[in-house]
Order: C-alpha cells, then sequence, then structure tokens
C-alpha cells in the first residue's frame, strides 16, 4: 500500500534537508510516540527532529549533500565541532522541574491525564544528575561517528584512526569528555579495534572560551541587563496567555504559575522525550502556538547571550575561529609541500555556547532584524532558530577539497545539511574556493585576537 502523498512530501524534505523550511511537524503528527510539539525543544531537541529520515533509519546517510565541482576533486582534512549528546538536565532545572511536579501533584485538577502524573509519574530526576550525558546522548555520537565514516570514508577510516591521523579535542565537562569516548566507540567498534587506545585531549581553552573571556563574563553572563529583553518577554502578553492556559489546564489559580512553571513543564516534556523518546502527558500542558512561544523565550535567550544580542558573544569565539582556520592552513601547507597531511580530521567536542558564537561570528542565520520581547509575531519566519541549529549533537563540519590545478575548495556541512557561507551562496555546489572563504573573513583572519577583545578595559581607538 502506497503512502499518503503528504507523508512521501515529508520523508521527501526531511532526507534532502528542506525541514528549515518545511517544518516537517507532520511526521510528529504520523507517530503518536513523538509530541506535537518536539520541532520546539531549542536547546533541548533531538537531532532526530532536524533530520527526521534518522528516525527510520539513525545510520542512513545523504551522500548527495557532497557534490564536489569535478570529479577530480579529494577531500585533504575535515574538521567537525559537534556539541555533546543528549543528557540529563542541569540541578539547577532539576529543582525546578521538582518544585513544578509537587504543584501538580498537590493541587491540579482530577482529569484522567492529570491523574497520571500525580498518582503514576514518578519524579525520578535529581539534582546529582547534573547534565550528564545519558544513554541516549552515547547512542547519538556512537551513530553520528558511523553515519560521518561513510559520508567520508576516505578520511574517518580504520587506517587513518589507527595512525592517529584523527585527533580528538574537549571540553574537561563530563558530557563532553563521554560524548568523546563515545565517538571514538563508534569508529572502533565499527571496525573491532580492541588492541589500540585511541587518544584525545581536553582543552577548555578551545571548548569552553566563553568561560576564559573576561569581557563576556563581566558584559553579558554576569550581567542582568544584557538579557533585559529576555526578562521583558517573560512578562509580555505572549507568555501571560501561556501561563494562563497552564493554570486553566491544570485547574489552578493563574498566580500559581510563574515563568520558571510554565518552563519546567516545558522541560519535563521535553526530557522525557529526549531521554526515554517518551510522548509523556506533560506534554498536554502546551498547544503548538504555547511551544512556538517557549521556544521564542529561549531563542530570546540564546540571541542576547551567545548570538547576536551582544558583540563580544561572537567575538569570545575569535580563539576557536583561528584555532580552525590555522588547521586548515596547515593541511593546504602539507599537502602543497607533498606531504602526508598528518592531521586528516579534527574531531573537537563542546557544547551548545560553544558553536552558537562561532556560528555567529561566521554570520549564519543572521535575520534583517534583531529580536527583542515585542517583535514576536514579526520573528515567525526567522532563520535564527536554537531547535535546528543546535540540538543534542548538533555540528559543523568543514571539508577542505583540492580538486585540481590550485583550486581547492571549502564546503560547509550543519547537522549534515548543505549551508551556505553568508554572501557566498552564489559558488557552484556550495563550495566555495577557499581563497573566496578567506577573503570572506579576512578581517576576522587579520583581527580578532582572543585576548585583546575579551579584556574587560580595552585601550580607545586612535584618532
Amino acid at each position: 500500500m502506497k503512502a499518503p502523498v503528504w507523508k512521501v512530501i515529508v520523508r521527501f524534505a526531511a532526507l534532502f534537508g528542506f525541514c528549515a523550511g518545511f517544518r516537517c511537524d507532520a511526521v510528529a503528527e504520523e507517530n503518536p510516540n513523538i509530541p506535537a510539539i518536539a520541532n520546539y525543544f531549542t536547546t533541548k531537541g533531538r537531532y532526530e527532529e532536524v533530520n527526521p529520515h534518522l528516525i527510520d533509519d539513525i545510520l542512513a546517510v545523504n551522500s548527495s549533500i557532497l557534490q564536489p565541482p569535478s570529479a577530480q576533486c579529494r577531500i585533504i582534512h575535515l574538521t567537525a565541532i559537534v556539541r555533546h549528546g543528549t543528557r540529563y538536565p542541569t540541578g539547577k532545572n532539576v529543582k525546578k522541574m521538582h518544585d513544578f511536579y509537587e504543584l501538580v501533584k498537590s493541587s491540579a485538577g482530577r482529569e484522567s491525564w492529570l491523574q497520571e502524573l500525580q498518582n503514576q509519574w514518578t519524579m525520578w530526576y535529581t539534582e546529582d544528575m547534573d547534565g550528564r550525558l545519558v544513554q541516549k546522548g552515547v547512542d547519538d555520537l556512537k551513530n553520528l561517528a558511523v553515519r560521518l565514516s561513510k559520508l567520508f570514508p576516505s578520511m574517518i577510516s580504520e587506517e587513518k584512526l589507527r595512525a592517529g591521523m584523527i585527533k580528538f579535542i574537549t571540553s574537561s565537562k563530563h558530557r563532553c569528555v563521554n560524548s568523546t569516548l563515545s565517538f571514538k566507540a563508534g569508529l572502533t567498534e565499527l571496525w573491532a579495534i580492541s588492541d589500540q587506545e585511541i587518544e584525545h585531549t581536553v582543552n577548555d581553552a578551545l571548548m569552553r572560551f566563553f568561560d576564559q573571556c573576561t569581557r563576556f563574563v563581566q558584559e553579558v553572563d554576569g550581567n542582568p541587563s544584557a538579557l533585559s529583553e529576555v526578562e521583558s518577554f517573560k512578562l509580555g502578553p505572549e507568555m501571560r496567555r501561556v501561563r494562563e492556559k497552564i493554570a486553566e489546564r491544570l485547574r489552578v489559580p493563574y498566580s500559581d504559575i510563574t515563568y520558571d512553571s510554565a518552563e519546567a513543564a516545558f522541560y519535563l516534556c521535553a526530557y522525557e522525550f529526549a531521554i526515554k523518546t517518551v510522548n509523556s502527558p506533560w506534554c498536554r500542558l502546551f498547544d503548538q502556538v504555547d511551544a512556538q512561544i517557549m521556544e521564542y523565550a529561549n531563542d530570546l535567550k540564546q540571541f542576547w547571550k551567545r548570538g547576536y544580542g551582544h558583540d563580544i558573544n561572537s567575538k569570545s569565539s575569535c580563539i576557536l575561529f583561528h584555532d580552525l582556520f590555522s588547521r586548515l592552513e596547515k593541511a593546504v601547507s602539507d599537502h602543497k609541500s607533498g606531504q602526508k597531511v598528518t592531521e586528516a580530521v579534527t574531531v573537537q567536542v563542546g557544547h551548545a555556547e560553544t558553536l552558537l558564537p562561532l556560528l555567529t561570528l561566521l554570520g549564519f542565520f543572521k535575520d534583517n532584524n534583531r529580536m527583542t520581547s515585542v517583535n514576536y509575531a514579526a520573528q515567525t519566519r526567522r532563520s535564527f532558530r536554537t531547535s535546528l541549529i543546535v540540538p543534542y549533537a548538533a555540528n559543523l563540519v568543514l571539508v577542505l577539497y583540492d580538486c585540481g590545478n590550485d583550486d581547492l575548495r571549502l564546503q560547509p556541512l550543519l547537522n549534515e545539511k548543505r549551508v551556505d557561507f553568508p554572501g557566498l551562496t552564489n559558488q557552484k555546489a556550495s563550495m566555495p574556493r577557499f581563497q573566496d572563504v578567506k577573503e570572506l573573513y579576512r578581517e576576522l583572519l587579520q583581527g580578532c585576537d582572543f585576548e585583546s577583545e575579551c579584556q574587560l578595559f580595552r585601550a580607545p581607538a586612535e584618532g
């Protein structure tokens, strides 16, 4: 029996990376185990919602995303910057979730689905879980490793892994270290490597640069006024309506439902799904409109804290930016001199807070209008959507090709889909000349000094 036309369209869109524009919400609608609001979980979202074809086959790859200008193009280097896999909530969020659960258990109405939460569901999250990797997160990174090895078999190969030509760097956080171990395990299990230890390096200067950028810490991270737009949105009419609807559904006074309550409820739905693949009754506290508002609140926070809201957000990633381009240049130098490119592949594992500032510095997902507390309605088609950009196991992959006659090309992929460098959208097959990419970022390559950008008190410009 043939699938309905809409299902075929959804699966086609998912496989070929069109879900950024084609929401693919129908994937959730056809599967009762997937919450109808699963596409709006922001940084708490599954990788499968960004790539729905993985729901049917977690190791499926779309090789059509790799379209070099000519058949003679050969990869000479690949760098992957990867977010850790699915994790438990942090201790801070567990406390919020626990408080909300106690409210529901003691005060909510007696509808059957609420009784299920009150009498059958148990608060199993504990504060000591504190963001640790879950089994789903282990699988996220193992499966990503296998898929990337299928996409780039000449680079992510047993031979190169055994030869030490694949370098692993990670943040010191346990979820990142364990994600790195999981990525390596994906490869060693794939090739049955049991006689060799694959090493990794912990480097917080690269993968947690935001902690070491004094200006960012003082002016944004530790400055409540830096997120004033976020606080204003929490008190605005859109969020007020979400809270009213939650209060109505629970049969409790509106005054009992704070923004933290709404956020905790949203997290309970998101974590139950991400960790257990359960479409929990918690999800019934939100419809799609509510979920879009909750998503906007989180995106607004990320915009002002990690994205385009403050210049230092992106400039804090200067050290990672220069590290990335120095690896590319080293590979070019080795290749041109006829030497073997000793670091063929670099896998760097960090956080959403690692990827977002770097993507912002590179100019990706920049909308015409800034996100504010009062322009929610005008932002429905924004490109800055963390649900699509940085789900668990999000990854930015840069692939350097030599196409002969000194024609070097650089292809960016985000979450295993083609993306275009801003301003280089007309180049063939999303694979611009490396020289053009360097020209695009010339000012950053000549400047963007981490030490000077991150000084709290900088010398005034001359003139």
